[in-house]
């Protein structure tokens, strides 16, 4: 394809070139949405400011929001879509960090409905998906063969299939299993236009027939064999030769292997939903390794302990992570459970995680056992422990996922943020680039742990970006003008080596693959998506990193008043919300042990708005805007919390203690103050009195309460739904009891036993065992 059919976008102002599009009719768009999707049509601020974010620094509100019932209905969406001219983005778990999954674009969350594994073959490991499968889920479902999905992020347990192939996922374990584009066999697609092809395996007779063929996919398999073969050359020389380059497209995908093979689905994972929809994907499965034990050995520093990995990589650790000692630190500081797994690192400042995995433990154990001997002849051998113990095992996963919560909100330390979290090298220069990035966020005065994939060369770190001022937003975009020249020029090496590019790093994707690969990159797109639609912005022609910031100069938040005095978030609610960095944890639909309370009403619902992110997300949104918007009065707001159990589950699960049981009820005592409250509101919110009332005569109340036709009165002036029963009072109450029969202490500590309404008025009984 020719330039000159390209959409007419000039990279250097694209400053001024409009994305939001401001000619689609959003009326009509959604009238006709709702008229013809079964599923959920969303069109409302609150849905609106809860997809405007995503694990990132950045926000941009979306035209509206499609929750489809089925692929077929998510068809019909697309389609709707197309006809009016609105852009379109797809959406999972919404967890990216890069920016990619916010848009001015009407965005399809497939997570609801769109789940199904809709075919498995364990002979010939793979199974059919459709994009909302959690990864954990798919996992679960063939662990019995011994096989898995190799892809595991630390979002493991409830980022999902269609998200991980839009960004080409990877996690510890692709140190056995691959990214997520080492593991597609074919897609189900579908282009703006309406196109629904599939993509998968071909050889160049293939390519050559398919080209061949009249009509709209015969036009792109002969547009995709001219650009490959003017770029080949260019390809494999310009592309790094490490594991973990994610950054850019994946032309390298359409050039035939030894076997003489291309996968075409391939070269659409990691487009960010920039290129097309998926609708089904044909996953590999591989061996699970399903008995393990993990190896930690400490060195005096993280630098010395990433120059051992060639050395302990010959052992062949189907995952192999580094952890520094700011990470440690920070841990340490914010207490909590991962702070009780510290105990378990050997002695050192610097820590290599390896596990082995075989049929049996035994296996798996004398893989480590033999490194061990071996590096205990060396001079400066590192020190050891060797984990066997399931549950220990799964203690240290944690501490080491914990990364990006334990990075964020550390009480006494600067705040910290994406935007250059996931560089990656070759895995031998891995202390030499460690070096070089401490160095360079020295001469910045920015602080950040170093840890992650180091077995692959991927180094996370949340960094101290100052966002919030005009200097400081100079000063971090001088910082990512110096690290991308270093880590192109010196190290060969990607921009992402996980998170994919979005629009934190693409403005300096010319720096890693030249001038001409980001031209093939234009013409890549425009062979999918000529109109330019699909998540436009992202990766190609992309909006700067200081664009659509969440932050930003602008960014004062009102600071009203409040009841709680936020005493670890500077005193103010604002600071408070914040803290949601969009990791998702309170996502999962199943919990772990320890680790299993968040959040209950997502689990039930599977809405966002019911998450804790969400509620936090629409907290920080009606904080943002003030007084000029809805303020305490905001209905969305209320709406998302009218769930919360408030059962402080979040507090505890949240990796960065999000606590939505207070912010609720801070939030409805001033939404309903100067107000008439519901009837149950009074009913239950002085229960204390009315048990009290009705502990002089309970036979009466409860005559008045249980019999058919009075309890239905009762309840109507309670505001109760008449399904639900309402609690019987107790024939005496638990302190009447205690004052008359409760044993008597001779001697002893002093016990203090609070007796609650419901156990003194309902069940005197529990407080009775207690006693």
């Amino acid at each position: 394809m020719s330039s000159a059919k390209l959409p007419i976008l000039n990279p250097t102002s694209h400053r001024e070139y409009d994305w939001r599009h401001p000619e689609v009719d959003v009326q009509k768009l959604q009238a006709a949405l709702m008229r013809n999707v079964e599923g959920e049509v969303r069109f409302d601020a609150g849905s609106k400011a809860m997809y405007s974010l995503d694990g990132s620094n950045y926000q941009q509100i979306p035209i509206g929001v499609v929750i489809p019932k089925s692929v077929e209905d998510a068809v019909t969406a697309i389609q709707i879509t197309s006809d009016l001219g609105a852009p379109l983005l797809s959406r999972t778990g919404g967890t990216s960090l890069a920016g990619q999954t916010c848009n001015y674009a009407v965005v399809l969350d497939w997570t609801k409905y769109v789940n199904r594994i809709t075919e498995i073959h364990p002979s010939e490991k793979w199974a059919w998906c459709e994009p909302g499968v959690i990864r954990d889920q798919l996992a679960d479902a063939v662990c019995k063969h011994k096989l898995t999905y190799g892809p595991d992020p630390s979002t493991h347990t409830h980022c999902c299939i269609g998200g991980m192939l839009g960004n080409n996922s990877c996690g510890a374990h692709a140190q056995f299993g691959g990214k997520a584009d080492d593991n597609l066999e074919e897609m189900e697609i579908m282009l703006y236009d309406g196109t629904r092809m599939n993509v998968g395996w071909m050889t160049n007779s293939d390519l050559d027939a398919k080209a061949a063929g009249k009509g709209r996919e015969a036009e792109i398999y002969a547009q995709l064999r001219s650009l490959r073969d003017r770029y080949a050359k260019l390809v494999e020389k310009n592309y790094p030769k490490i594991p973990r380059r994610v950054s850019g497209y994946n032309l390298d995908q359409l050039i035939p292997g030894k076997d003489g093979r291309f996968n075409v689905g391939r070269a659409l994972v990691g487009t960010e939903g920039t290129l097309a929809t998926i609708l089904r994907a044909k996953v590999s499965l591989v061996y699970s390794h399903p008995e393990r034990v993990l190896l930690m050995l400490g060195y005096p520093s993280v630098y010395e302990a990433a120059d051992h990995l060639m050395e302990v990589l010959e052992s062949n650790p189907i995952a192999l992570e580094g952890i520094d000692d700011v990470l440690v630190s920070n841990i340490k500081r914010k207490g909590g459970p991962h702070a009780e797994y510290l105990p378990l690192l050997p002695e050192g400042n610097g820590w290599l995680m390896l596990e082995y995995g075989c049929d049996t433990r035994e296996e798996a154990a004398e893989m480590a056992q033999q490194l061990m001997s071996r590096l205990k002849s060396k001079a400066d051998a590192p020190s050891m422990k060797l984990i066997t113990d399931k549950q220990q095992q799964v203690k240290l996963w944690r501490l080491r996922e914990s990364g990006l919560g334990a990075t964020a909100f550390v009480p006494g330390q600067p705040m910290t943020w994406e935007g250059w979290e996931d560089s990656a090298v070759a895995p031998e220069r891995v202390g030499e680039y460690l070096r070089d990035l401490r160095a360079l966020y020295n001469k910045y005065d920015y602080k950040s742990a170093l840890y992650g994939h180091f077995g692959m060369g991927c180094i996370h770190c949340r960094v101290s970006f100052d966002l919030f001022t005009k200097p400081g937003i100079e000063k971090y975009m001088r910082f990512l003008d110096e690290v991308t020249t270093m880590i192109t020029s010196k190290y060969n090496g990607s921009l992402s080596g996980e998170h994919g590019d979005g629009q934190s790093k693409a403005m300096f994707l010319q720096k890693m693959f030249g001038p001409e690969l980001i031209q093939a990159f234009r013409e890549f797109k425009a062979i999918w998506d000529p109109e330019w639609k699909m998540n436009p912005g992202k990766m190609v022609d992309p909006y700067h990193p200081d664009q659509n910031l969440r932050l930003g100069p602008t960014y004062k938040p009102w600071q009203p008043k409040t009841h709680f005095q936020f005493p670890d978030d500077e005193g103010h609610m604002s600071h408070a919300t914040l803290r949601c960095v969009g990791v998702g944890q309170c996502r999962r639909l199943e919990g772990e042990p320890g680790n299993d309370t968040m959040c209950p009403s997502f689990m039930v619902t599977k809405e966002e708005r019911h998450s804790t992110r969400g509620r936090a997300h629409l907290l920080w949104e009606m904080l943002k805007n003030g007084p000029d918007g809805h303020g305490w009065h905001d209905d969305s707001v209320k709406e998302a919390l009218d769930l919360c159990l408030a059962c402080k589950g979040c507090k505890g699960d949240c990796p960065v203690n999000v606590d939505v049981a207070t912010y609720k009820a801070e939030f409805l005592s001033h939404y309903w103050e100067g107000r008439l409250r519901p009837r149950y509101a009074y009913a239950f919110g002085l229960i204390d009195q009315w048990a009290r009332l009705a502990s002089v005569a309970p036979g009466f109340v409860n005559l008045l309460t249980q019999l058919p036709g009075l309890s239905a009165v009762a309840k109507l002036a309670a505001g109760m739904p008449q399904q639900r029963k309402v609690p019987a009072f107790a024939p005496y109450t638990f302190k009447s009891w205690f004052r008359k029969s409760a044993p008597q202490m001779n001697g002893g500590k002093r016990v203090i036993l609070w007796a609650d309404t419901f156990n003194n008025n309902f069940f005197p009984e529990t407080a009775q065992a207690a006693v």
